[in-house]
């Protein structure tokens, strides 16, 4: 898969900064995608040697069957520091090598972090979003902005979630009684499509499956690298 770079990639965090103000403009939260969606992409990164090398795993699902299809995973040495709301540039270098050595091209990338849920609107999955021009969708664990009124306890139950008056996510219950995970559109898809995709990929884990195979592989085959 070949990976067209959209910008200089910065050095500093005003850099940084300028490019996501600049490109998040470009992000599109409407339905765009190829269908029907054949294959889903799972996007886990981690880090070695004290944060010096960053660790890119990504996870390939038949879908809806959810039969893995390929897995890859790369490394690279870290270039940029750890700064919060700043993330993507500290791992989307890593990312983008993954893609490049993968022989499918997923229809959907369901990315470990957030969209539009981003206090500039450009989290890693929007940001990659752009980049690549697939279609991406943020899987948060935690909230990084927002907030939304209790959810009910039933499976598949949300709340918008909210930021400065504007929706930029949900709350999303995946398992009776566990605690909710927080979805965001990305790039080229709609919140409630986001949404119906996370459902579709969950099975009996708080996790949808294509997060907790890219999860594996990374961590699984760390040392073996």
């Amino acid at each position: 898969m070949q990976i067209q770079t959209r910008h200089e990639w910065p050095s500093t965090v005003e850099e940084a900064v300028a490019i996501q103000r600049q490109i998040a403009s470009e992000v599109i939260i409407k339905d765009l995608l190829d269908e029907p969606v054949r294959l889903v992409a799972g996007i886990d990164v981690g880090f070695e040697q004290e944060g010096n090398v960053t660790r890119a795993a990504i996870a390939v699902l038949r879908f809806p069957e959810l039969i893995l299809e390929e897995e890859v995973l790369t490394k690279r040495p870290t270039s940029f520091p750890y700064v919060p709301g700043l993330l993507s540039f500290r791992e989307i270098p890593a990312i983008l090598d993954a893609l490049g050595a993968m022989k499918s091209l997923p229809g959907l990338l369901l990315c470990d972090g957030h969209g539009i849920a981003h206090p500039r609107r450009l989290g890693i999955a929007s940001h990659l979003g752009v980049i690549t021009g697939l279609p991406t969708l943020g899987v948060g664990k935690s909230i990084l902005v927002g907030r939304h009124d209790p959810i009910p306890q039933e499976k598949g139950s949300w709340q918008p979630l909210m930021h400065r008056g504007e929706v930029v996510g949900a709350a999303l219950r995946t398992r009776p009684n566990v605690s909710p995970v927080y979805i965001s559109p990305g790039h080229r898809i709609s919140l409630e499509s986001a949404i119906r995709f996370v459902m579709a990929c969950v099975t009996k884990y708080r996790l949808p499956e294509t997060t907790r195979y890219a999860h594996d592989l990374a961590s699984n085959q760390k040392d073996k690298m």
